[in-house]
């Protein structure tokens, strides 16, 4: 089987998942529900916003003729008419030596054509002294100058945020089309595993793989389907693999099963009952990995170390999994930093180091998480980053620059 699928690079392998995926129909849902999804419809403007001129500022409505050398030492006198809060309209216009006093977001009466401030003024009953001269358009938002009428105000393909959900709001689409999310079938396989609930005995462990794999696809905008575990048996494997595509699964995650091994049964299966396209990358972690179809879903069969689940799927799975829901920008945040700790030994595979980054001055710093093991999941714990560490690199001195691919982008790391 070595011979019918070479090792691949991890580009020509992203390649080939790629490739096998499209964004998903639209359906229709709540505005709420549609933050972090894909639009799926061009929305335009169903009225001007603002719908009329209106004052920005708490203040009072006046004809800015009125205001010419106004000062705190000459201050100009004018009368109230009215009382104008937002939401109506003034029943009164302003007429030469008067003024309206105006609430932000009230429609600009008639007759005026500016807006003093309040803190420019001071009143003394029925007048108003005015301290400062204003020119035409002071303190007045124009009518549609947010949005006009017809505009086309939101594009097909947009990634809706909160500004974007407030928009919608603004236009009246109480719901809106975004492109599904994907449902990702995730199933463990190995003799050796029992659930987060068991204690394991002798010669078994918990299933971690099928829970941090399904944070991943949530955190990405995904469906987890739990299949739960299956054994080293292809007739148990190939029944559950169905029961994922039964379920509607857009993908199926398998992880462990994928090695060299006697009970390696995952790529046998995938080549037996579907096609394979490739079954080993050049990486580490994740050498390991079969990608295919059966019964027309894609299949991406992880290691079964945790690490290298966790790492395969975010080279891997993330990607095909934001293409599924519409979006166009699928790589993570990459940084340059420093290598604080060397690295002795490599072999000639591309090395996804985990390290915790830090930034000083300016620069970038990374520092390894510990033990690099594939099976030692506190190194992921502790990780905010995956320092890449190319092919042809056999060591790595301290001090080296490297691009550092960011797992977590927070705001104080900007």
């Amino acid at each position: 089987m070595k011979g019918m699928y070479p090792m691949l690079s991890v580009e020509e392998a992203l390649e080939k998942v790629l490739r096998a995926f499209h964004p998903l129909e639209p359906e229709e849902v709540d505005i709420l529900d549609s933050l972090g999804r894909v639009l799926a419809e061009d929305v335009y403007a169903d009225l001007n916003i603002p719908p009329l001129d209106n004052t920005a500022m708490d203040g009072y409505a006046v004809r800015a003729e009125d205001t010419k050398g106004a000062s705190p030492q000459n201050p100009r006198r004018l009368r109230i008419i009215y009382e104008l809060a937002a939401g109506y309209v003034s029943e009164k216009a302003v007429e030469p030596g008067t003024a309206i006093r105006i609430m932000t977001g009230a429609p600009i009466p008639p007759g005026a054509d500016a807006v003093v401030r309040f803190e420019y003024t001071r009143r003394e009953g029925d007048w108003v002294y005015i301290f400062r001269e204003v020119e035409p358009g002071k303190e007045i938002r124009r009518a549609g100058e947010d949005v006009r009428k017809g505009e086309l105000k939101l594009r097909w393909g947009t990634v809706i945020r909160p500004a974007e959900v407030g928009m919608l709001a603004a236009l009246g689409k109480r719901r809106v089309k975004v492109i599904r999310r994907p449902r990702v079938a995730i199933l463990a396989t190995g003799d050796e595993l029992v659930d987060v609930d068991e204690t394991p005995g002798l010669g078994k462990i918990r299933n971690t793989n099928s829970y941090s794999n399904a944070a991943q696809v949530i955190k990405y905008g995904g469906i987890p389907i739990m299949l739960g575990i299956a054994r080293d048996r292809k007739e148990e494997l190939s029944a559950k693999i169905k029961e994922g595509i039964e379920r509607g699964a857009d993908l199926i995650l398998t992880s462990g099963g994928v090695s060299v091994g006697d009970f390696d049964v995952v790529k046998e299966v995938l080549a037996a009952e579907g096609e394979m396209s490739f079954w080993r990358v050049r990486m580490k972690p994740g050498k390991p990995l079969a990608f295919g179809h059966i019964a027309g879903v894609p299949l991406l069969g992880l290691p079964g170390n945790p690490v290298s689940v966790m790492v395969s799927f975010e080279i891997f799975a993330r990607p095909a999994i934001l293409k599924m829901q519409g979006r166009t920008k699928l790589d993570k945040p990459t940084v340059e930093a420093v290598l604080l700790d060397g690295i002795e030994e490599k072999d000639e595979r591309r090395h996804y180091v985990r390290v915790i980054m830090e930034r000083k001055g300016g620069e970038w710093y990374a520092r390894l998480t510990g033990a690099q093991g594939s099976g030692i999941l506190t190194s992921m714990v502790k990780a905010n980053g995956l320092a890449i560490i190319p092919e042809d690199w056999s060591r790595v001195k301290p001090g080296t620059k490297v691009k550092v691919m960011m797992l977590d982008w927070p705001e104080e790391m900007a």
